[in-house]
């Protein structure tokens, strides 16, 4: 499969019905690369056309504002408004909520309107329109699994039903932890946490969120964020269940099931 950049299209004086936002994890996050893999292969296996930055690409700046440094995440965001302007960019995917949240809420107010939409709810979509259809006997079916609402996906932006109706295809058994969708845990990682030392507490939050998770006895957690990916596997590591249950985000769970 080759994935063309918007430069290759525009070199073919052609434009994709999307550009794929890969953001900063799902281009140098090991592990969030095979997620940037999976969605690539559902839009190719589709037939949407579409294309992705690449080295034009700048992160989103939400990490910059939610450590407090306005300045830098001005200049990200409007760096990346006039790519994506210049290639007449209309329709976004995203593979992180925080890519989402900020590309769609926060662009506006400096010129940058896009229709935004995450993965999650595109695979919904697909989904509805009979696009996407899972085969006999695919490895989920009939696992349990129980999904953690991403706080940027969930209570910033109200998508609670994609991800679940995403899940439901796969005809596995999904089982809510106790705090789920407006009640939902965050794993720990929001606010740019993700790149500081923890401060001094009883328990990591992210060991908490797992604890939950494992009470439902899943052989899956599935995550739609690649903050949240990182955190849940890092606390099934520290409960040394890496053997038994696994990390998964949606579109993984979508693409090795088609």
């Amino acid at each position: 499969m080759t994935v063309k950049t918007m430069a290759e299209w525009a070199a073919e004086g052609k434009s994709p019905e999307i550009l794929f936002w890969v953001g900063c994890a799902g281009s140098f996050d090991d592990r969030y690369k095979n997620v940037t893999q999976a969605i690539c292969k559902i839009l190719d296996k589709v037939g949407l056309t579409f294309g992705v930055l690449g080295m034009e690409e700048s992160c989103s700046g939400d990490p910059a504002r939610r450590a407090g440094n306005e300045f830098l995440f001005q200049m990200q965001a409007l760096m990346n408004i006039q790519v994506m302007e210049g290639y007449g960019v209309k329709k976004i995917v995203t593979g992180c909520p925080h890519c989402f949240n900020t590309l769609k809420n926060e662009y506006p107010v400096l010129g940058g309107n896009f229709e935004v939409i995450h993965h999650s709810e595109l695979l919904q979509q697909l989904i509805n329109e009979g696009r996407i259809k899972t085969k006999e006997g695919h490895a989920f079916k009939g696992k349990r699994i129980t999904f953690h609402d991403s706080c940027y996906l969930g209570r910033a932006n109200d998508v609670y039903e994609a991800p679940r109706a995403v899940l439901e295809i796969l005809d596995s058994a999904l089982v809510e932890m106790k705090r789920s969708k407006k009640n939902g845990l965050c794993c720990g990682a929001g606010g740019a946490q993700m790149f500081k030392e923890a401060e001094t507490g009883k328990k990591e939050i992210n060991i908490d969120r797992i604890e939950e998770a494992l009470e439902t006895s899943p052989n899956v957690v599935a995550a739609a964020c690649p903050f949240c990916m990182t955190m849940l596997a890092d606390g099934i590591k520290n409960k040394e269940k890496e053997d038994s249950v696994k990390v998964y985000d949606l579109a993984e769970l979508i693409a090795a099931s088609m």
